[in-house]
């Protein structure tokens, strides 16, 4: 029967996302930005929380947990086994290649550091969809605060491998922000300037830009294409390992306004 994903905005930018198999009933959070408006939209379609999946130990993604956990306190909590020391509470503890289950739907986990050490995504195979948490954004990715850079390459080729029509929800919508720095590193791309007309038409509505896909990423992310010809070039990088174009990306970006 498949599943259905909701997306709504909680705190100032981040997404609140619920996932619910339609052959149980069974309810997901992915994260817990906010309990009280998790928890609200919940009460508004009826239905009844029985899972909340980490990915990874910011506050801004378990803020709300324990405000769920009151609400809801059968609510399983499932989080990153190399994480449980700065993720209180934790049901389940996780790591690549385990499977999780929200009902009959079934999540695969990949581990996913850069962002943080104990990141991980949940990969709904079944259903073509992915969660990444902050470690991959539309047209951009998350700063890399608790490893190399080569660590966060590799995670981003990791996700880039998937498959094209795989649906990628993303923790933030920054999607307007990263447009404007990905036009500066790659301003050829064709593909780019349309998403980002895109993007500034949503926004002018008032909507969101997610959910983004695997395939749209690779054709006009700059971080999943540091191995693009017109890209280096742009960058006055034409001879540089694909690591290091991406570390300069990600230095430009992090001082970018």
């Amino acid at each position: 029967m498949g599943v259905e994903v909701v997306q709504f905005t909680c705190l100032a930018d981040n997404f609140g996302l619920l996932l619910r198999d339609e052959a149980t009933g069974a309810v997901a959070s992915i994260d817990a930005p906010d309990a009280r408006a998790i928890a609200a939209e919940l009460s508004r379609r009826g239905w009844r929380l029985t899972d909340i999946l980490v990915t990874h130990h910011h506050a801004d993604h378990i803020g709300g947990v324990a405000g769920l956990k009151e609400l809801y306190p059968q609510a399983r909590v499932v989080g990153p086994r190399k994480d449980r020391a700065r993720i209180p509470g934790l049901d389940l503890e996780v790591g690549e290649g385990d499977l999780v289950k929200v009902g009959a739907a079934a999540a695969r986990v990949i581990e996913a550091p850069g962002h943080t050490i104990g990141h991980i995504l949940y990969h709904f195979e079944e259903d073509a969809i992915l969660f990444v948490g902050d470690v991959l954004f539309s047209l951009g990715c998350g700063r890399v605060f608790e490893t190399p850079m080569d660590v966060m390459f590799a995670t981003l080729e990791k996700i880039a491998e998937l498959p094209p029509e795989t649906r990628v929800y993303c923790g933030h919508e920054y999607t307007q922000a990263n447009a404007r720095f990905a036009q500066t590193v790659d301003p050829r791309n064709l593909l780019l300037a349309d998403r980002a007309r895109e993007v500034d038409a949503l926004r002018a509505q008032g909507r969101a830009t997610l959910p983004t896909t695997i395939a749209l990423e690779l054709a006009t992310n700059p971080f999943l294409r540091a191995e693009d010809p017109e890209l280096r070039q742009a960058l006055g990088m034409e001879t540089a390992d694909p690591v290091h174009v991406f570390a300069e990306m990600r230095e430009r970006k992090d001082v970018f306004r």
